[in-house]
């Protein structure tokens, strides 16, 4: 018995030795009325399972430039990456762990958006940034994800996400300066928004005319 007991011991301490299973976790996030336009957009953080270096990236879809042309019809978009700055200014609504097959097909996501390697047309009724955070959601293993009525509003919608998958998303809602502190506190992993240079952030779109009610999103 005592022989049994030993060996169940050693088992278990080697087992504790192993390093954590690592996996991404994508963020969903909201910015509200302020400086620029509401605005919905994810963050992915973390290690593959299959291992390599940390990510830390996040992504939205917006329009090239704002102007009344965006209320009439298709306009030109692209992939938006965000300062630093920008995502303190918004809000965590909720994250969930992703396997490296989801990851894999939300980089797929963001390619066939971005308007250098798949299609960047914006449509602000039917493939705004709502539309693109919808579809990550999806490709992340949500199912519960058509809020019509909420297509335009990027935190009514990203809540109603979260009351209606309870069961398998992590709700946050938290401000960001807060929310990206705590991560810091928790590992050293690069600066949020690490992947800035490759778009320009959101506050950085040009407003080349006031635009007319109602309100463009993302």
């Amino acid at each position: 018995m005592k022989r049994v007991a030993a060996a169940a011991l050693a088992l278990l301490l080697s087992l504790a030795a192993l390093p954590a299973h690592a996996q991404v976790v994508i963020t969903f996030w909201s910015h509200e009325f302020g400086n620029h336009f509401p605005h919905a957009f994810f963050t992915l953080r973390g290690t593959p399972e299959a291992g390599g270096e940390p990510v830390d990236l996040n992504y939205g879809f917006t329009p090239k430039a704002v102007t009344p042309a965006i209320l009439f019809g298709p306009v030109g978009g692209r992939i938006d990456v965000a300062k630093r700055s920008y995502m303190e200014g918004s809000d965590a609504q909720f994250s969930l762990v992703l396997t490296d097959a989801q990851y894999a097909s939300i980089l797929r996501l963001v390619d066939e958006w971005d308007d250098k390697k798949g299609d960047g047309t914006y449509r602000m009724n039917t493939r705004n940034c709502v539309h693109f955070a919808q579809e990550a959601a999806r490709r992340a293993g949500l199912v519960t994800l058509d809020f019509p009525d909420l297509m335009k509003k990027p935190r009514s919608f990203l809540k109603a996400v979260a009351k209606a998958n309870a069961a398998q998303v992590t709700l946050i809602g938290r401000h960001g300066k807060e929310y990206l502190a705590s991560l810091d506190a928790q590992s050293p992993a690069p600066a949020a928004g690490a992947n800035a240079a490759v778009a320009a952030p959101a506050a950085a779109i040009e407003v080349s005319a006031p635009p007319p009610a109602p309100v463009p999103v993302g």
